[in-house]
């Protein structure tokens, strides 16, 4: 089939790639001239494990291309999906505005019937304007469906939750719409929901808003953990063998953060504010995110009691590991607030040094965990890589000034560092 993808963010360039690894000839879209040339000469705008040797293969295949063109690529298309930004306004709403050229520029060029498909993460009843804009704009009456895609890609495991779905929601009106949808994604043999379009819209919103309630609800008994001196990972342990619970997001740190859990929690209290609907549990969740990140940086001052003056090493600023993505990473908020208190601060990612130099002022970054390490009289862990897991603790040891480690993703055995002679706070486990 003939795939138009207009966006070529995380969410376009991901899900174009993977649809030309099943057979499908794609056109990934963007008015980024800089972007598509980039993508032109073979480099990824973004790190995403697996996205750049697909991208690679199918282009050599002649399954991928890039453009500029929305009016060329749609002329011979089966599908127009479009996976372009919906930021958040500072109301929390999500600015739709790119949404709305992009149908608008459809319903102009488009030649023959063609499927629109939603696929960025967009307010309940979008699909319902984007149909109302493409009818306004479609001079020709050229017959169309529109389709709410919803995904459901995690930055650092994109390429493998495309191709290996837990489910596939479509939300669809007419079975023409419905059937061509099945057709597309049937090579994935993944199950299939469909509803109708706002429900399809609601999903996502409420998916991610449940998900970023069960990283609150667990980082809340952490603390209650702390002040009793209990584990949290055996209560969230005990509590995952519960079937209707689950281990999955139940392990306590220092905030959740990137694009979509914070966006799609504002958007969903957004949408719920407009309908007069009273969302309370989301906004806890919220405040509960918000007060980690605080309690965390209580922790370092725990650790070292004055803060001003002292030099603390930072290991991790991606919002998590595998991606290079900043955008609502809990490192800067709790960065900020170390140097508030007069700290200097110096850190190191594996991989998102070059995104976070263009959003944190007055770090010195470093290249690697014991160049972070070395002098600071506290290390402290934000992002959950692998590589932090499986450091010379030792090395480290004689690295700092002191060998105190406070560890906001508890990538550490207590016992472990209490034998290496380590000053260790995590969250949710007594200090030791």
């Amino acid at each position: 089939m003939n795939i138009c993808m207009i966006g070529t963010g995380y969410v376009g360039l991901v899900t174009g790639a993977c649809f030309a690894e099943i057979g499908n000839n794609v056109i990934c879209v963007d008015n980024d001239a800089r972007k598509i040339s980039t993508l032109k000469k073979g480099r990824m705008p973004i790190y995403e494990p697996g996205l750049e040797e697909m991208v690679h293969k199918n282009v050599r295949q002649k399954r991928l291309s890039f453009s500029l063109s929305i009016a060329d690529s749609i002329r011979d298309a089966h599908f127009a999906f479009i996976a372009v930004g919906t930021p958040p306004r500072s109301d929390g709403s999500a600015d739709l505005s790119y949404v709305e050229n992009v149908a608008r520029e459809i319903a102009v060029h488009m030649k023959k019937y063609l499927i629109i498909v939603e696929k960025s993460t967009v307010p309940v009843e979008t699909c319902e304007w984007v149909k109302r804009t493409i009818l306004r704009y479609n001079k020709r009456k050229i017959p169309f469906d529109v389709v709410s895609n919803p995904e459901f890609l995690r930055e650092g495991t994109a390429v493998k939750d495309f191709l290996q779905p837990d489910r596939i929601i479509i939300g669809a009106e007419s079975e023409k719409a419905k059937s061509a949808m099945r057709d597309l994604y049937g090579p994935l043999k993944a199950p299939m929901v469909f509803t109708d379009p706002k429900s399809a819209e609601i999903i996502k919103h409420a998916s991610n808003s449940f998900l970023a309630t069960k990283i609150s609800y667990i980082n809340s008994v952490a603390n209650i953990c702390e002040k009793v001196g209990a584990n949290v990972e055996q209560v969230a342990e005990g509590m995952g063998y519960d079937a209707r619970i689950a281990r999955s997001f139940l392990s306590a740190g220092c905030g959740f953060g990137g694009f979509c859990f914070p966006k799609d929690l504002e958007a969903f209290l957004w949408i719920s504010k407009k309908l007069g609907v009273d969302f309370h549990i989301l906004e806890t969740v919220r405040r509960v995110n918000e007060d980690q990140k605080t309690h965390f940086v209580h922790k370092v001052e725990e650790a070292l009691w004055i803060i001003q003056g002292k030099t603390v090493g930072v290991l991790g600023l991606a919002f998590k590991p595998n991606t290079d993505d900043m955008r609502f990473a809990p490192s800067i908020d709790i960065i900020r607030m170390l140097q508030e208190r007069g700290a200097a601060v110096q850190a190191y990612d594996p991989i998102s040094m070059a995104n976070a130099r263009k959003v944190l002022k007055g770090v010195k970054l470093k290249d690697s965990a014991y160049e972070a390490a070395k002098g600071a009289d506290c290390l402290v862990i934000v992002t959950d890589w692998q590589e932090f897991a499986e450091m010379d603790l030792e090395k480290i040891k004689k690295c700092l000034n002191h060998p105190t480690v406070v560890d906001g993703r508890n990538l550490f055995d207590p016992a472990r560092m209490k034998r290496l002679g380590f000053h260790y706070y995590s969250i949710g486990r007594p200090a030791v």
